[in-house]
């Protein structure tokens, strides 16, 4: 341990680690720079915490910045702290933890400490998709340094002290913080798409745990990384008439019910997180209809509309979940676009690159239609035309180009309302029932909700050992 234990990130550090079991690196590190009276200052580790420990006995690699040696700024030795926690990360395949409480770049060392704020971005980009990479939000976390959480994998920011911007809020031409205070940690979890949970300190230390839990160290890690308890066969109730909000599905089906959701203020229309089936993880996407408070009230109707902030955000899940070999499940009842001019604007990129993602994706990937899957908002909810490994579906589920009744109005303009509802009728048998759709072979299995957990279990536990050679191309551009 550290000589220096009473400081705040040596505290952060020990609230966050298994007792006991961190170890300090790089502590006698001060500044180089003298500058503009920097020698007269004392700058104990160079304002960084660096170092090594354990969470539920696994390694992970920390580094907690502290905000009373020069307000926590980056320069150059700082950064070279941080830079070697990645690359021995890297090389033991260990996750990374940031904990940052940061006055920005520090100005007396200027293109050094420029260049250590560049150094640190280009570890990040390097441990992408080799090693998870988590960040802890406690202080100012502004300007330049803002980019470390956006290009980390999860972001928890502290609920009161937490700040998070590019440009502050007093800076935004027609904005006062007093008007909005857009660095807060309710407006960037709900705006941003970077932020993962908002809480206290202890909340959020207890949530990166549960998470770090739930994920494999590194790309090479496996993705059973706990054991089940749990019935495999246990039937789940209340499914069907809960099918709206994925939220309880997903608990409900999960292992000892429990579901890490992620990025949840943010495009509330789609859901992403973690759920585990026979002690594996597995990454959920799941597009949501409806949302329920605590007991259980419905408190917003958000219809079966796919957008873009939903489609960017299932995105970015599902190629984090295909960089460390982490199953996809995705939940579909679906019916169409969001339809305004807002979401027109952005709806067809970010579309493409929820469609590219899925089809993209060479983990194991399988879909459940929970209720309407019309059109090609169901096409691109990981079908299987692009590339679903196992498509099941409940007994009531649709599926088909459009509702039949609109089908037949555009097909028959000139029938009357006897004859539109017959070929509705008719349309609804041959093309939109899942019979249908199973009988074609988009659809696997025909299941009951009650037994959804047992199927799932099975199917994943079947895909384990899915293996798919990638072609021959640099990368592809989406």
């Amino acid at each position: 341990m550290s000589s220096n234990s009473e400081n705040l990130a040596m505290r952060r550090i020990a609230k966050l680690l298994d007792e006991n079991s961190f170890m300090e690196i790089g502590s006698l590190v001060t500044a180089r720079s003298t500058d503009f009276n920097l020698g007269a200052a004392q700058t104990p580790s160079d304002g960084v915490v660096t170092g090594h420990g354990l969470i539920g006995g696994s390694l992970v690699f920390v580094y907690s910045q502290d905000a009373s040696v020069l307000n926590g700024t980056i320069g150059e030795m700082h950064a070279r702290k941080i830079a070697g926690i990645y690359d021995m990360a890297m090389k033991m395949g260990a996750p990374v933890i940031g904990l940052i409480d940061c006055g920005g770049v520090r100005l007396q060392e200027s293109v050094d400490a420029l260049g250590g704020i560049g150094l640190i971005y280009e570890k990040e980009v390097a441990a992408s998709g080799i090693v998870p990479q988590i960040c802890g939000v406690f202080g100012s976390c502004g300007g330049g340094l803002a980019v470390v959480p956006a290009l980390c994998d999860f972001t928890f920011v502290e609920k009161e002290k937490g700040r998070m911007f590019v440009n502050s809020p007093d800076a935004i031409v027609g904005n006062r913080v007093e008007k909005c205070d857009t660095a807060s940690a309710d407006f960037q979890s709900e705006n941003s798409g970077c932020v993962d949970f908002v809480g206290s300190e202890d909340e959020i230390m207890e949530q990166i745990r549960a998470l770090i839990a739930m994920l494999p160290g590194n790309n090479d890690g496996s993705a059973y990384t706990g054991k089940c308890e749990d019935d495999l066969n246990r039937a789940c109730s209340s499914m069907a008439q809960m099918k709206g909000d994925p939220r309880y599905l997903l608990g409900e089906l999960s292992d000892s019910h429990v579901f890490f959701e992620t990025k949840a203020d943010f495009a509330k229309d789609m859901v992403t997180g973690f759920v585990q089936l026979n002690g594996m993880t597995v990454g959920a996407v799941a597009n949501c209809s409806e949302l329920y408070d605590e007991e259980g009230k419905k408190t917003e109707d958000l219809g079966l509309a796919l957008t873009a902030k939903g489609c960017s955000k299932a995105a970015e899940f599902i190629q984090f979940c295909d960089a460390f070999s982490i199953p996809v499940l995705s939940l579909t009842n679906v019916n169409g676009f969001k339809n305004n001019m807002c979401s027109e604007k952005n709806l067809a990129k970010a579309l493409a690159r929820m469609t590219y993602a899925f089809s993209n994706a060479t983990c194991a990937k399988v879909n459940l239609i929970t209720g309407e899957a019309f059109g090609s908002a169901y096409v691109s909810m990981n079908s299987k035309p692009i590339g679903a490994d196992l498509v099941y579906a409940w007994t009531d589920a649709r599926i088909g180009m459009m509702e039949p009744a609109l089908a037949a109005k555009i097909m028959y303009p000139d029938a009357d309302a006897k004859e539109t509802e017959a070929k509705a009728a008719e349309y609804e048998k041959l093309q939109s029932s899942v019979v249908s759709a199973a009988a074609r072979g988009y659809v696997d299995r025909i299941i009951e909700p009650e037994d959804t957990r047992k199927y799932l279990v099975a199917a994943f536990e079947l895909l384990y050992t899915k293996h798919v050679e990638e072609p021959d191309k640099k990368h592809g551009t989406k």
